[in-house]
């Protein structure tokens, strides 16, 4: 999203940022980049963001992606293979979450899945969902069973694991309380963070 700079009407911060629009060059753009992927890893979609909002033009946002994919410091697939990772293995999630944040960070549909194809290789979904359903009943042992597992089964579906897979393995682990529970729809819309 492109916006043209003020002329001579508005307030003195909408003037300042005109200012700075005119003055602002690829460079400087470049070095803000850098700085924020130095902070942490960004998509080319979130950076393009962050430096619109910065006010930086158009032309200078092009020119300094441009030299960070040349310099192999943006790279959306990598980006989303390391996010996939890091987001399945350390936070939990299953890949239909991890895809719908990919989206929402600005990742290619396809980049996202490859990503999420090779990440599952390495992370098992089954692996996972079963740690964290553990660790969420460990966690409620004073509620009544039945009421815990309904609240398990909804908690694994918000964090985007399929729900046949989520059937499977509560019954694998809890067959005694898994029998009287009565199937959960997966939340609307995808999932819910």
């Amino acid at each position: 999203m492109s916006r043209q700079p003020l002329t001579g009407t508005g307030t003195p911060e909408d003037a300042d940022l005109a200012r700075r629009r005119t003055r602002a060059g690829a460079g400087s753009a470049y070095q803000d980049a850098l700085r924020r992927l130095a902070r942490r890893d960004h998509s080319e979609a979130e950076l393009r963001r962050a430096l619109d909002r910065k006010g930086f033009p158009q032309d200078a946002i092009d020119r300094a992606v441009l030299r960070l994919r040349r310099a192999g410091h943006l790279d959306d697939p990598a980006f989303a293979r390391r996010f996939a990772r890091r987001r399945m293995l350390v936070s939990g999630l299953g890949g239909s979450r991890v895809s719908a944040e990919l989206s929402a960070r600005g990742v290619a549909r396809s980049v996202a899945a490859a990503a999420l194809l090779e990440t599952l290789r390495e992370v098992p979904e089954r692996e996972s969902l079963e740690t964290q359903a553990r660790k969420y009943w460990r966690q409620r042992s004073r509620e009544e069973p039945a009421r815990r597992m309904r609240g398990l089964w909804r908690f694994l579906l918000r964090r985007g694991f399929p729900a046949e897979l989520v059937s499977e393995t509560l019954h694998a682990l809890w067959p005694r309380w898994t029998l009287r529970l009565e199937p959960v729809e997966a939340p609307e819309g995808g999932t819910e963070a």
